[in-house]
């Protein structure tokens, strides 16, 4: 418990040992603008606010993912050494670690697009990655900015689709899909970031 508070929870602050009390603080305030809000003393924040927003990017994504395959090999070395000790015979470091795992779930991830374990399709993500346009260098430009909102396309709420006043100079007024994803896939603009 004490691993996921210091290394999961509120990672931002600090992963550092001894910054408890600094997390602590932080939840108070985020409890306290929560009670605010939920009194009606404050204004509700603004989802489609662009600093309220987080993108995904490849660095974080890729990590995540690593991670979770590196568990995974480290359990079934585990359980390979509880089953070397249960019949008594010697470990053996090259049948305990099968090369293959890591190999195979970030090719499975990257070829299909769903991030995350194969056997556990409900939970991963879907349409993570894709296959990079190369028709002109304008259009690999345009495909590498993209940014896709993750909610329902058959969704009749306006306001996600609509351009936010924060998003001047930072989301591409003009580019985005006809059809059922317009205005849900935004281009973060040229000379942004």
């Amino acid at each position: 418990a004490q691993v996921i508070l210091q290394k999961e929870m509120l990672p931002h602050i600090s992963m550092a040992e001894g910054s408890e009390s600094k997390k602590a603080y932080f939840f108070g305030y985020m409890i306290h603008r929560l009670l605010l809000a939920a009194l009606e003393r404050r204004e509700l924040d603004d989802r489609d606010h662009f600093g309220k927003k987080r993108l995904d990017l490849a660095g974080p994504l890729l990590a995540g993912l690593f991670r979770m395959l590196f568990r995974k090999l480290t359990k079934d070395v585990y359980r390979y050494l509880q089953k070397c000790v249960e019949t008594h015979k010697e470990f053996n470091l090259t049948l305990a670690v099968k090369q293959q795992t890591i190999t195979n779930g970030l090719k499975y991830s990257l070829a299909t697009g769903n991030w995350g374990d194969q056997k556990k399709t409900m939970s991963s993500k879907a349409g993570v990655s894709q296959v990079l346009n190369r028709y002109t260098y304008a259009s690999t430009l345009s495909h590498l900015r993209r940014c896709n909102t993750p909610l329902g396309r058959e969704g009749k709420i306006a306001k996600p689709r609509q351009l936010h006043n924060t998003h001047w100079g930072m989301v591409c007024p003009a580019e985005t899909p006809e059809g059922q994803a317009c205005g849900l896939v935004k281009n973060l603009a040229l000379m942004s970031c």
